[in-house]
């Protein structure tokens, strides 16, 4: 117990900081609005001309634009802590080594609440109006109670998955001299593949299979489609055990890759 408390301590302190910056997330609010309306009048025009054509019900895909701009800090991939980035290129990961924590779960911990607080001072603003607009152009609650129920477990689950991505780039930096080639790639790899750019049912069928399976269709992808109705009955409750499957791979792939390194590591100066 006192050891997760340290751990907690660890966000909660990560988390406090984050909420200082509100000029940064008025800024963000003002982006994450003009964007979802861009989405959604684009989407829109497509939807006039044949919605039948299209996987998602406009309500559905409403919900899902939204949801992804609420909480864009914590599902992206490319909302890295550059501090930590630092700390490593640096060299100050030594007092960090010198701390009684586990060094991955102290950082996994302190990016975790660095997400957290990004999106709960930007979430509110936008799910507000999201909620008050007219449909198709709004989002509505869960059908039911037991879908809101896989929306919170997937919404925490994909979270967790995205730190636990997240920390394989942060540990990739001990590896190379600059983190940026391997930043710029994952980033790029992840916002086309889970779903940020194009939602995942727009996909063919045969590319549908293939990015649901990856790590990266258990983030963003599984707990905004709950929320809209479109992922529901045994596809929900298989892609939430796919996402659990996918955060403890992650977790224990990054925990080599730390361990490998901290094998490695050299401090340089006094």
């Amino acid at each position: 117990m006192a050891v997760i408390r340290k751990y907690l301590s660890i966000l909660r302190v990560r988390f406090t900081n984050g909420m200082q910056y509100r000029a940064a997330a008025l800024a963000g609010i003002v982006t994450q609005f003009a964007w979802g309306f861009l989405y959604l009048l684009l989407y829109r025009a497509f939807y006039q001309s044949d919605a039948g054509a299209f996987p998602m019900d406009q309500q559905s895909l409403a919900a899902y634009i939204w949801l992804q701009q609420a909480f864009l800090a914590l599902f992206a991939v490319w909302t890295l802590d550059n501090d930590i980035f630092e700390l490593i290129s640096s060299g100050n990961i030594a007092y960090e080594l010198c701390r009684p924590c586990d060094l991955y779960s102290m950082l996994f911990f302190r990016t975790l609440g660095s997400r957290l607080a990004r999106a709960a001072l930007r979430c509110g603003p936008i799910l507000l109006v999201a909620a008050l607009l007219p449909a198709p152009y709004g989002m509505r609650l869960p059908a039911s109670w037991a879908a809101a129920g896989l929306f919170v477990l997937s919404f925490c689950l994909g979270a967790l998955v995205v730190a636990a991505f997240g920390m394989l780039i942060y540990i990739s930096a001990f590896f190379t001299i600059s983190p940026m080639g391997v930043r710029l790639i994952a980033v790029s790899l992840v916002d086309f593949l889970s779903g940020s750019i194009i939602p995942i049912p727009f996909f063919p069928k045969a590319l549908q299979l293939i990015f649901s399976i990856l790590p990266f269709g258990a983030m963003q992808n599984v707990p905004f489609r709950i929320y809209g109705g479109d992922l529901n009955g045994i596809e929900a409750t298989v892609s939430i055990l796919l996402q659990a499957f996918w955060l403890a791979v992650l977790i224990w792939i990054g925990r080599m890759m730390m361990k490998k390194a901290l094998h490695r590591v050299v401090i340089q100066g006094g």
